[in-house]
């Protein structure tokens, strides 16, 4: 299984102010873990919105663990969980500096074209890209 992982230093302005991570953050950091594992393939998002594509949430689902707080660092590791025809699910666990998972969530995406939004394979749009994801999904289907 193939996971990459992103250090993230937390913020002042992440926090509320009592100094926790405010539950909305988790999913940019989701976000920052989805682009660092698709780097990390060799692949770009910013290249796919050149191309005329977008990857929209379809559905999300996170479980909160232990808070994390102002200064500390968050390390999040992100794999895809299932690849198929046209969704895409990836996985996530946030986790503190020792070892204690923070958060952990899915997220689930469609690739569409840009003008339409009308899903599309990225088997059609990138069949490398597409190749990859199936030898490295969690689940295959």
């Amino acid at each position: 299984m193939f996971i990459s992982e992103k250090e993230i230093e937390i913020r002042y302005a992440e926090t509320d102010q009592m100094g926790v991570v405010y539950h909305a953050n988790y999913l940019v950091w989701m976000e920052i873990g989805r682009t660092a594992l698709i780097e990390d393939l060799g692949y770009t998002y910013a290249g796919l919105e050149q191309e005329g594509y977008l990857s929209p949430v379809i559905d999300l689902s996170i479980q909160y663990k232990a808070s994390m707080k102002y200064g500390e660092k968050a390390t999040v590791r992100t794999w895809v969980e299932s690849h198929g025809k046209l969704r895409t699910t990836y996985g996530y666990e946030i986790l503190h500096k020792d070892g204690t998972i923070a958060a952990t969530a899915k997220s689930e995406h469609v690739l569409v074209k840009k003008d339409t939004f009308r899903p599309v394979s990225l088997k059609k749009v990138d069949a490398d890209w597409d190749a990859k994801y199936t030898e490295i999904a969690m689940v295959q289907e």
